[in-house]
């Protein structure tokens, strides 16, 4: 049966394909946007007075590649503390009579408690490196006002780390000969901060804040990290104040900087050293500044110098340069006691400041003060324009009629908005229905474009298409305005007060992210004035009218593409590590997220255009058009495997081995879990290799597998939480024994002792065997304990499970060959149980081999865990 087309539907379908055209060139800019395509990285013999991304890679290849893992533990990290001294100390030697060079190697130790993930953790660390170097001019004081630049040295367990953290390091190295090489002498002095101890809970900043000299002085700060291995190079957290966003505004050549990262930061299950500085231990005023894109390869096997995106880290070098010279010769800069002295101890000043670059050109700064004016504005305009157009001329009882109509078109609106986030949902659903696994989008974002896109805006179009006439209240024949322009003016204002109203939310809850709306809102209203000028001119001219109404919204269209693609494409890559939730309904959580999303941004896209060129669109047969499409999308994309070697699933794998003493193993068993929806029988069903290997039959399954729970995976708690359906398998022990004399245990190492209010303190050291490379040791206490010697003797939230006992846990990092002596206090004769979990970066032969048979489109962190359990 032949599609048959009138008049309006195919002017329908050209418009609809002038749209697809218009935002596949804004998609093409963005996209060379997004990957510092339009930067080109200066090579290795570039003038010495620029800053090379050529030279800082040679810095990350050595730190990546020659030396041999940088975690804790084990030699590499000695090794790239070592180098980093080495190249500084060259520094030092070239550099003129008028600077001042003072070079540090900081040990650090401590403990202290903290929240994260929501959860109370104590920590204990000793024997933690740092390398530091300040560099002023030969005149400067020790109490000068001073800029901290921090970069952690340390990788993540398992990884090379090219990306997280050496990309970093490198960028700081290169901006730190740039300093000297230039000529320019900084008027305040600049502290480079390279901290050995960032992977294990932020050790090595709290280590420098709590105990080295120069901890006063500075009187700003820039952090520096790396989610992924490039793309842009943002502004994630700016603060106390809105100073340190002032200065990157003024200072940055290639802008890189949302205020509303600030609003979304806190619910993204990680942290960084910025929080040392500005929040826990300082109120220091600083920048938190990270790699976000490329995020498949962080914390994995494959973040590998190859993986880092061109142009990203030139970015980053001559943006921080910029800034850290425009920061060392602010007027603003104060070290920790004249802040103290002025009353201005957290850097505030009109609270946080709204901000946003546009497309790495130019970056837009205002203050909290005038967001406060400049975002009521819309809401304003909103309601008083009804009375504005209406009042002089058809009296009061028009106006209200009128503003009647606006909300009916912002109800319309909101409701087209509304489904156009419901259907991607429940097409996401309905996928999973049929669909053998999840996330197929994961290694082809494209997939999640074209199957939630089409639907979102038969979402979007709905409203338009079952109120094709607008319900109008005002009188057509006394306003003596023709009916379809009266439908077209609330409709407008119907979306402008819907975008203007979000705008106020954002306001009124404190959040940083209002200019997203209030720039479309802004944007609207002239397309809006651009429209009612095209109608006066050249009269009602549908096509003509449509172009002058899009044509001023175009910026806005392509700023939304610019934020709304990198959010999708961030959230995309983040998915493979956010967590897995039981079956049946974890399964959807990730699709149904990522649907969500790709609703909001199409509606945010989309929505403003589609008060004047909805009508173009809300076609039955565009409608069909679309709807096929999504499904035949849908259909086509549960062809596509969800993971490739540029997309890998992660898997941990723990090889455990549970111990009674320090010589005897009393069972041991391989462990495995992973962090997204498809669960380990997915892998398992299209891993043969590695089921043989474990002897995994056809009938396996999670009723007939051994599960591991949570306190298996102790060693890094609190990221066992995000595991679920973990299972256990039986392994041998005989191999460990020959590798290891001594495993770790915990015993007294004298007498307990009684106060007189009935408490016993009871004391003990902790010995990690002949183990090699100790990543971690955890202790889980459980009992009626009121006081123990770590962290000032204050204990930390304690976790609860299930009605049991309160217990608390400690992570001890650093030096393995010393033991650990601590004491516990408890309220009663109650006995206190002690959980021991040691995490060694060792395997056996036979969990190598078993490694080797994964697949090549996953990434295993493998390590081998010694757990015991002690009663006292």
């Amino acid at each position: 049966m032949a599609l048959r087309l009138d008049g309006t539907d195919v002017s329908g379908f050209k418009f609809l394909f002038s749209l697809a055209v218009m935002y596949g060139l804004m998609s093409i800019l963005v996209h060379s946007v997004m990957y510092t395509k339009f930067i080109t990285p200066l090579g290795i013999d570039a003038p010495l007075d620029r800053f090379s991304e050529a030279r800082a890679i040679e810095h990350v290849r050595v730190l990546a590649h020659e030396i041999d893992g940088r975690q804790e533990g084990r030699q590499g990290l000695r090794e790239a503390a070592e180098y980093i001294k080495a190249q500084l100390e060259r520094l030092k030697e070239r550099a003129g009579s008028n600077f001042r060079i003072e070079i540090e190697e900081n040990v650090v130790s401590g403990s202290f408690n903290m929240m994260f993930l929501g959860h109370g953790i104590s920590f204990g660390y000793r024997n933690h490196t740092n390398i530091l170097v300040r560099i002023s001019s030969i005149d400067s004081q020790e109490t000068d006002p001073s800029v901290l630049m921090n970069a952690h040295f340390d990788g993540p367990l398992g990884s090379p780390g090219a990306g997280d953290c050496a990309s970093c390091v490198a960028s700081l190295l290169e901006i730190a000969r740039l300093t000297i090489d230039s000529g320019w002498v900084p008027p305040r002095p600049i502290i480079f901060l390279f901290n050995g101890a960032e992977e294990v809970f932020l050790l090595g900043a709290h280590g420098f804040m709590r105990t080295h000299k120069w901890r006063d002085s500075i009187g700003a700060f820039i952090n520096v990290e790396a989610s992924g291995t490039g793309g842009l190079d943002l502004v994630c957290q700016s603060g106390p104040g809105s100073w340190p966003s002032s200065v990157y505004a003024q200072s940055a050549i290639y802008p890189m900087a949302h205020s509303a990262a600030q609003d979304v930061f806190p619910v993204i299950p990680g942290d960084t050293d910025y929080r040392m500085f500005s929040e826990d231990y300082g109120s220091i005023p600083g920048l938190d500044i990270i790699f976000l894109l490329g995020g498949y390869y962080y914390h994995t096997n494959y973040d590998t110098v190859d993986r880092l995106v061109p142009g990203s880290m030139q970015a980053r070098g001559d943006n921080l340069y910029s800034a850290v010279k425009a920061f060392a010769e602010s007027a603003k800069l104060r070290n920790a006691h004249q802040r103290e002295s002025l009353g201005v101890s957290n850097g505030s000043d009109d609270g946080q400041a709204v901000f946003f670059d546009y497309l790495a050109w130019f970056m837009i700064f205002y203050s909290r003060r005038i967001a406060m004016a400049l975002h009521s504005i819309p809401v304003i305009i909103f309601l008083v324009m009804p009375f504005f157009s209406r009042f002089l001329y058809s009296g009061l009882w028009c106006c209200f009629a009128t503003f009647y109509d606006f909300v009916k078109g912002m109800i319309l609106h909101t409701t087209g908005i509304m489904l156009a986030i419901i259907f991607p949902v429940l097409f996401s659903i309905l996928r999973l229905l049929v669909s053998s696994y999840g996330m197929n989008w994961f290694a082809n974002p494209f997939l999640a474009f074209m199957m939630f896109i089409p639907i979102s805006l038969v979402g979007l179009l709905i409203p338009r298409t079952v109120f094709h006439g607008f319900p109008l209240s005002q009188n057509v024949s006394v306003l003596k305005v023709p009916k379809e322009a009266l439908s077209d003016e609330a409709r407008f204002w119907g979306a402008f007060g819907f975008y203007a109203s979000v705008t106020l939310a954002y306001l009124l809850a404190g959040l940083s992210g209002g200019f997203l709306t209030f720039f479309t809102s802004a944007s609207m209203l002239l397309a809006w004035i651009s429209f009612c000028l095209s109608i006066k001119f050249s009269g009602r001219q549908l096509a003509r009218s449509s172009v002058f109404y899009v044509i001023p919204l175009i910026p806005c269209l392509t700023y939304s593409v610019y934020f709304g693609g990198f959010l999708v494409q961030f959230l995309i890559e983040k998915m493979g590590m956010m967590g897995s939730l039981p079956p049946p309904y974890g399964n959807y959580v990730p699709d149904i997220v990522v649907a969500a999303i790709v609703g909001v941004v199409t509606g945010w896209c989309m929505g403003p255009l589609m008060p004047i060129c909805g009508k173009w669109l809300a076609r039955s047969s565009i409608l069909q058009f679309l709807l096929h499409f999504s499904v035949i999308a849908l259909a086509l994309s549960s062809q596509f495997f969800p993971y490739s070697r540029d997309a890998p699933k992660r898997v941990v794998f723990q090889h455990t081995f549970l111990t009674a003493d320090a010589n005897q193993i009393v069972d041991s068993s391989y462990d495995f879990s992973v962090v997204d929806s498809n669960s380990l029988l997915f892998l398992f069903k299209y891993a043969p290799e590695l089921a043989k290997e474990l002897n995994i039959g056809p009938e396996f399954s999670f009723e007939t597998a051994k599960m591991s729970n949570q306190r298996t995976f102790l060693t890094l708690f609190p990221v066992n939480f995000l595991f679920s359906r973990s299972m256990q398998f039986p392994a041998r022990s005989d191999e460990i024994l020959k590798q290891y004399r001594q495993f770790p245990h915990l015993y007294t190492n004298k007498p307990q002792t009684m106060s007189s209010d009935g408490s016993r303190r009871v004391y003990l050291e902790l010995s990690l065997g002949s183990l090699k490379e100790v990543w971690v040791a955890v202790l889980n206490i459980t009992g009626p304990l009121s006081s123990w010697s770590f962290a000032d003797t204050k204990l930390p939230v304690p976790e609860t499970a299930e009605g049991g006992p309160p217990s608390y846990i400690c992570r001890l990092t650093g030096s393995s060959h010393e033991k650990w002596n601590f004491w516990l206090e408890g309220r009663n004769v109650e006995d206190i149980r002690v959980d021991v979990a040691v995490l060694d970066q060792n395997l056996v032969e036979e969990a190598k081999k078993l490694k080797s048979v994964f697949p090549e489109w996953t990434d295993v962190t493998a390590y081998s865990s010694f757990l015991s359990t002690y009663v006292f």
